[in-house]
């Protein structure tokens, strides 16, 4: 943002009396003057800025309502224990958190608590269940951006609701969730990309940058290689949910045994092996249709015996290998045609 911006930001904030608009504009003015080497001034910015108290704007002063509807609110029930992650996610994740429980002892320090998360991978993998975990462990509401409630179909229309988002969430602590981020933050070079979507790229990543330190934003996406690079760099941690191993499908399988009423009869490893390469999401599924087909049994067959039943029909199913290849034929008949 140009310095004349920033400028203007901090003033109109400190005129609306809006203090988490003055906050994130004064940070995103000591980076600026911190990539200048002017660390003096800098460091003036930062102690200033630390007499501020960090206290969300009231819902009825920030006239917040008429952003409601660009987010679905919904109560943050998944725990983070519960999750079965690469070892460096989860311990990245527990770091942001307990960095955002105690943000007052690292702002006395003139730091601020991360807020800011990419999850990339293929679906299924649990990015939704960490952003969801997340607002949990903060006791935070969790907002998931409804993309049907921003995008507008004339001029300016999108950028104009997106202003509308992040004034909502500036006032309340929350997780605001950005789910499938590659849809609305994609690259700027593209050259199938109109001239209206790239400005809204250049505005979305505007209001990032300006949200406060108590919205923790969480951007998830399946095609990381679409998104703009200037996104990469907004977000201070960048993960990734690959593909769940055996033995992490095996942890996860085990945990969907636990709340089964009898022994399944087969080890969760061995289970795995069965179900072959697939996501923590399909694998729940499958553990959740042999619990319906045990409940309407109403126990007259047992677990064990369901089991093995759908494991037999699971090795008949359509799955994205197959989905994948049928493409891909598609693809080079066309090309072939053409």
């Amino acid at each position: 943002m140009a310095r004349s911006d920033l400028l203007l930001s901090i003033v109109r904030a400190g005129a609306s009396g809006d203090q988490a608009a003055l906050r994130s504009s004064v940070e995103a003015m000591v980076a600026d003057e911190r990539g200048k080497n002017h660390n003096i001034l800098a460091d003036r910015l930062q102690r200033a800025l630390n007499a501020v108290s960090v206290t969300p704007p009231t819902r009825s002063f920030a006239n917040s309502q008429a952003g409601r509807d660009t987010v679905l609110e919904t109560e943050a029930r998944q725990q983070l224990e519960n999750l079965v992650l690469p070892l460096p996610v989860t311990r990245q994740i527990s770091q942001l958190v307990e960095e955002q429980h105690r943000a007052e002892l690292l702002r006395a320090h003139g730091m601020q608590p991360r807020h800011r998360v990419l999850l990339s991978g293929p679906p299924g993998n649990g990015k939704t269940s960490v952003a969801e975990a997340v607002a949990e462990a903060l006791a935070v509401q969790f907002f998931t951006v409804r993309y049907d409630a921003l995008v507008g179909s004339y001029l300016g229309e999108t950028n104009t609701r997106l202003a509308r988002l992040f004034d909502y969430a500036r006032t309340v602590p929350c997780v605001l969730f950005f789910d499938e981020f590659d849809s609305i933050g994609k690259e700027r070079g593209d050259v199938h990309e109109t001239g209206e979507i790239k400005r809204v790229v250049s505005f979305l990543l505007m209001q990032i940058d300006q949200l406060p330190s108590y919205v923790v934003t969480i951007a998830a996406t399946n095609h990381a290689e679409l998104l703009d690079r200037a996104v990469w760099r907004r977000f201070q941690l960048r993960l990734a949910l690959p593909q769940p191993s055996r033995e992490a499908l095996a942890a996860f399988l085990e945990r969907q045994f636990a709340l089964w009423p009898e022994d399944p009869g087969m080890q969760p490893d061995t289970l795995a092996a069965k179900l072959g390469a697939i996501s923590f999401a399909e694998a729940l599924e499958f553990c959740q249709t042999v619990r319906r087909q045990h409940i309407l049994s109403l126990a007259s067959r047992s677990l064990k015996n369901i089991l093995r039943e759908q494991i037999d029909l699971w090795a008949t199913r359509v799955g994205t290998e197959e989905v994948n290849a049928a493409r891909s034929g598609q693809a080079t008949s066309s090309s072939k045609r053409s």
